[in-house]
């Protein structure tokens, strides 16, 4: 039995260089969240190895090496990457769902490309699958996909995981292939989200786009039912936490401290996107200096971005942008011994990035709008008993988690300079409990979903053999309609009961599914 992992880009990517291909590192949370899960099933990934391959001896020789990781290339041309990936994928689709509607770009060879680049990926599976085998399909570049594997074998177990926001109905409708979308996506037994918030939005705008109804969070589609979930995604907790004691990256970690001297570090790390709110944050740490004078020689924010789709004009305009405020803010700041702005537009070693993590004073996570951003979660898993303070957006999908970070609304520059201050100026005990506070070790690693899918499946099986006066309260008082557990005196006022009767209520309900499902509760 085998999970075949299915997403646009491979963990990895080849690199042409001296008549050879190379394999380094992908970018992204995607690709850094899935590689570090651990499943007791044999683990394969389908997806582009970031490269225009010409040849089909090259072919054959990328091919032969991924397959010694278990990894199987598609190959795609520069038309397709240029129509499918940059195209519908990235000028249409990711605007939309991250609330840029002005970015959105239609055009009709898009979605073509877009077409038929989904139903290559399913050839490529079909080739390769058995009848016990899961597919578990990634994110928006491929959501045509689970309803095409659907139709060519219906008793498949497929899952499908959205990474990116979903938005409301109001917006996704404007897509004129949201119909296609949406049936493509309900092709998989499970279809899953980072919070319930985007879970919520899929629903409502399927239950209106396609006139399906959905009960308990699950629909029935012929004879099969599709389930909709939130399941965070999570990080390789041990590999960071452990950090500051591996030997190797002792060194990297003192000469990140001697790269900034005694100055207050701010850490700020993205992917290239509008989506981020680089130039807020810089406007932010620009008003920041200007407020707080006292820190300027004494504070230094270090931006990493690494590069991404540059050959999207609107990624290229704001690389621009970006090049321009930095050059504002050190030109109007800096001294012959401190520049404000440390700017890096590359990429870093896990080690490397690990060690800056490790040495930051200050997190700074502000994007304008993101499906989860695991940046957060790895500053706080690097930390282990060192202080810091993340500063986090509250509109990232990592805020619903990470309650005891510092939140701001990333379109207003002057909080982002007042959050600044106030990290800076935190009480090192402080640090440390909030630190503590976020960093699960549970909560932070990548969970297996499909796996969890059949003990969830069972679970929501047994309620629904419950009264429905028992169903509904438990689903109300645990958070399985809305993320969120409810204190028994609030379920009560939600029900016109007294504080006396609900707890009868619940202590009933429990006993009952208890005999449906004793082992839930060990």
């Amino acid at each position: 039995m085998k999970l075949y992992i299915i997403s646009n880009r491979l963990p990895v990517k080849a690199v042409h260089r001296d008549g050879a291909y190379l394999f380094t590192r992908s970018e992204g949370g995607l690709a850094t969240g899935l590689h570090a899960l651990h499943t007791r099933y044999e683990k394969h990934w389908i997806g582009w190895p970031g490269v225009d391959v010409e040849t089909d001896e090259d072919r054959r020789s990328i091919r032969e090496e991924l397959a010694k990781m278990n990894f199987h290339p598609i190959f795609l041309t520069p038309e397709q990457i240029a129509n499918y990936y940059e195209g519908y994928s990235n000028s249409t689709i990711w605007p939309l769902c991250h609330y840029f509607f002005a970015f959105t770009r239609y055009r009709k060879d898009f979605w073509e490309a877009y077409r038929k680049v989904n139903a290559l990926f399913c050839e490529e599976i079909l080739r390769r699958i058995e009848p016990d085998d899961i597919v578990w399909v990634q994110d928006y570049q491929l959501m045509l996909l689970p309803g095409l594997l659907r139709e060519h074998r219906p008793a498949l177990r497929i899952g499908y995981f959205h990474h990116i926001p979903f938005p409301s109905y109001e917006l996704f409708r404007i897509l004129p292939e949201r119909a296609e979308i949406l049936r493509g996506v309900l092709g998989a037994d499970l279809v899953a989200f980072h919070t319930h918030d985007y879970m919520r939005h899929f629903i409502g705008t399927a239950e209106r786009v396609l006139h399906i109804d959905f009960r308990l969070d699950e629909t029935q589609i012929g004879n099969r039912c599709v389930r909709v979930d939130a399941l965070p995604m999570g990080i390789d907790y041990a590999a960071f936490h452990g950090i500051s004691s591996n030997a190797g990256a002792q060194p990297l970690i003192a000469k990140t401290r001697e790269q900034f001297g005694d100055r207050k570090l701010i850490l700020s790390v993205d992917r290239l996107d509008y989506s981020k709110g680089i130039l807020h944050r810089l406007r932010g740490f620009g008003s920041f200096l200007e407020r707080y004078p006292e820190y300027r020689g004494q504070a230094t924010l270090a931006m990493v971005i690494v590069p991404s789709r540059d050959r999207v004009n609107s990624y290229a305009d704001l690389k621009t942008e970006i090049d321009k405020e930095i050059g504002a803010i050190n030109g109007r700041y800096s001294t012959m011994e401190w520049t404000p702005v440390r700017y890096f537009y590359h990429g870093f070693s896990f080690e490397e990035l690990a060690a800056m993590y490790y040495v930051a004073d200050v997190a700074l996570v502000t994007p304008l709008r993101d499906g989860m951003n695991l940046v957060a979660k790895e500053y706080v898993a690097v930390k282990n008993d060192n202080p810091g303070v993340l500063i986090l957006s509250e509109m990232a999908g990592a805020a619903v988690e990470l309650a005891d970070a510092l939140p701001i609304n990333p379109n207003d520059t002057e909080q982002i300079a007042a959050a600044i201050h106030r990290a800076l100026t935190m009480p090192v005990e402080e640090q440390l409990r909030r630190i503590e506070a976020i960093a699960d070790p549970y909560a932070m690693q990548p969970q297996n979903i499909m796996e969890e899918q059949e003990s969830r499946r069972e679970l929501y099986d047994a309620l629904k053999r419950l009264t429905q006066r028992e169903q509904t309260y438990l689903l109300y008082r645990y958070g399985f309609t809305d993320g969120e557990e409810h204190p028994l005196i609030g379920t009560a006022i939600y029900f016109h009961l007294t504080k006396g009767r609900a707890k009868k209520t619940e202590e009933q309900a429990m006993d009952n599914l208890w005999l449906e499902l004793p082992w839930w509760f060990v």
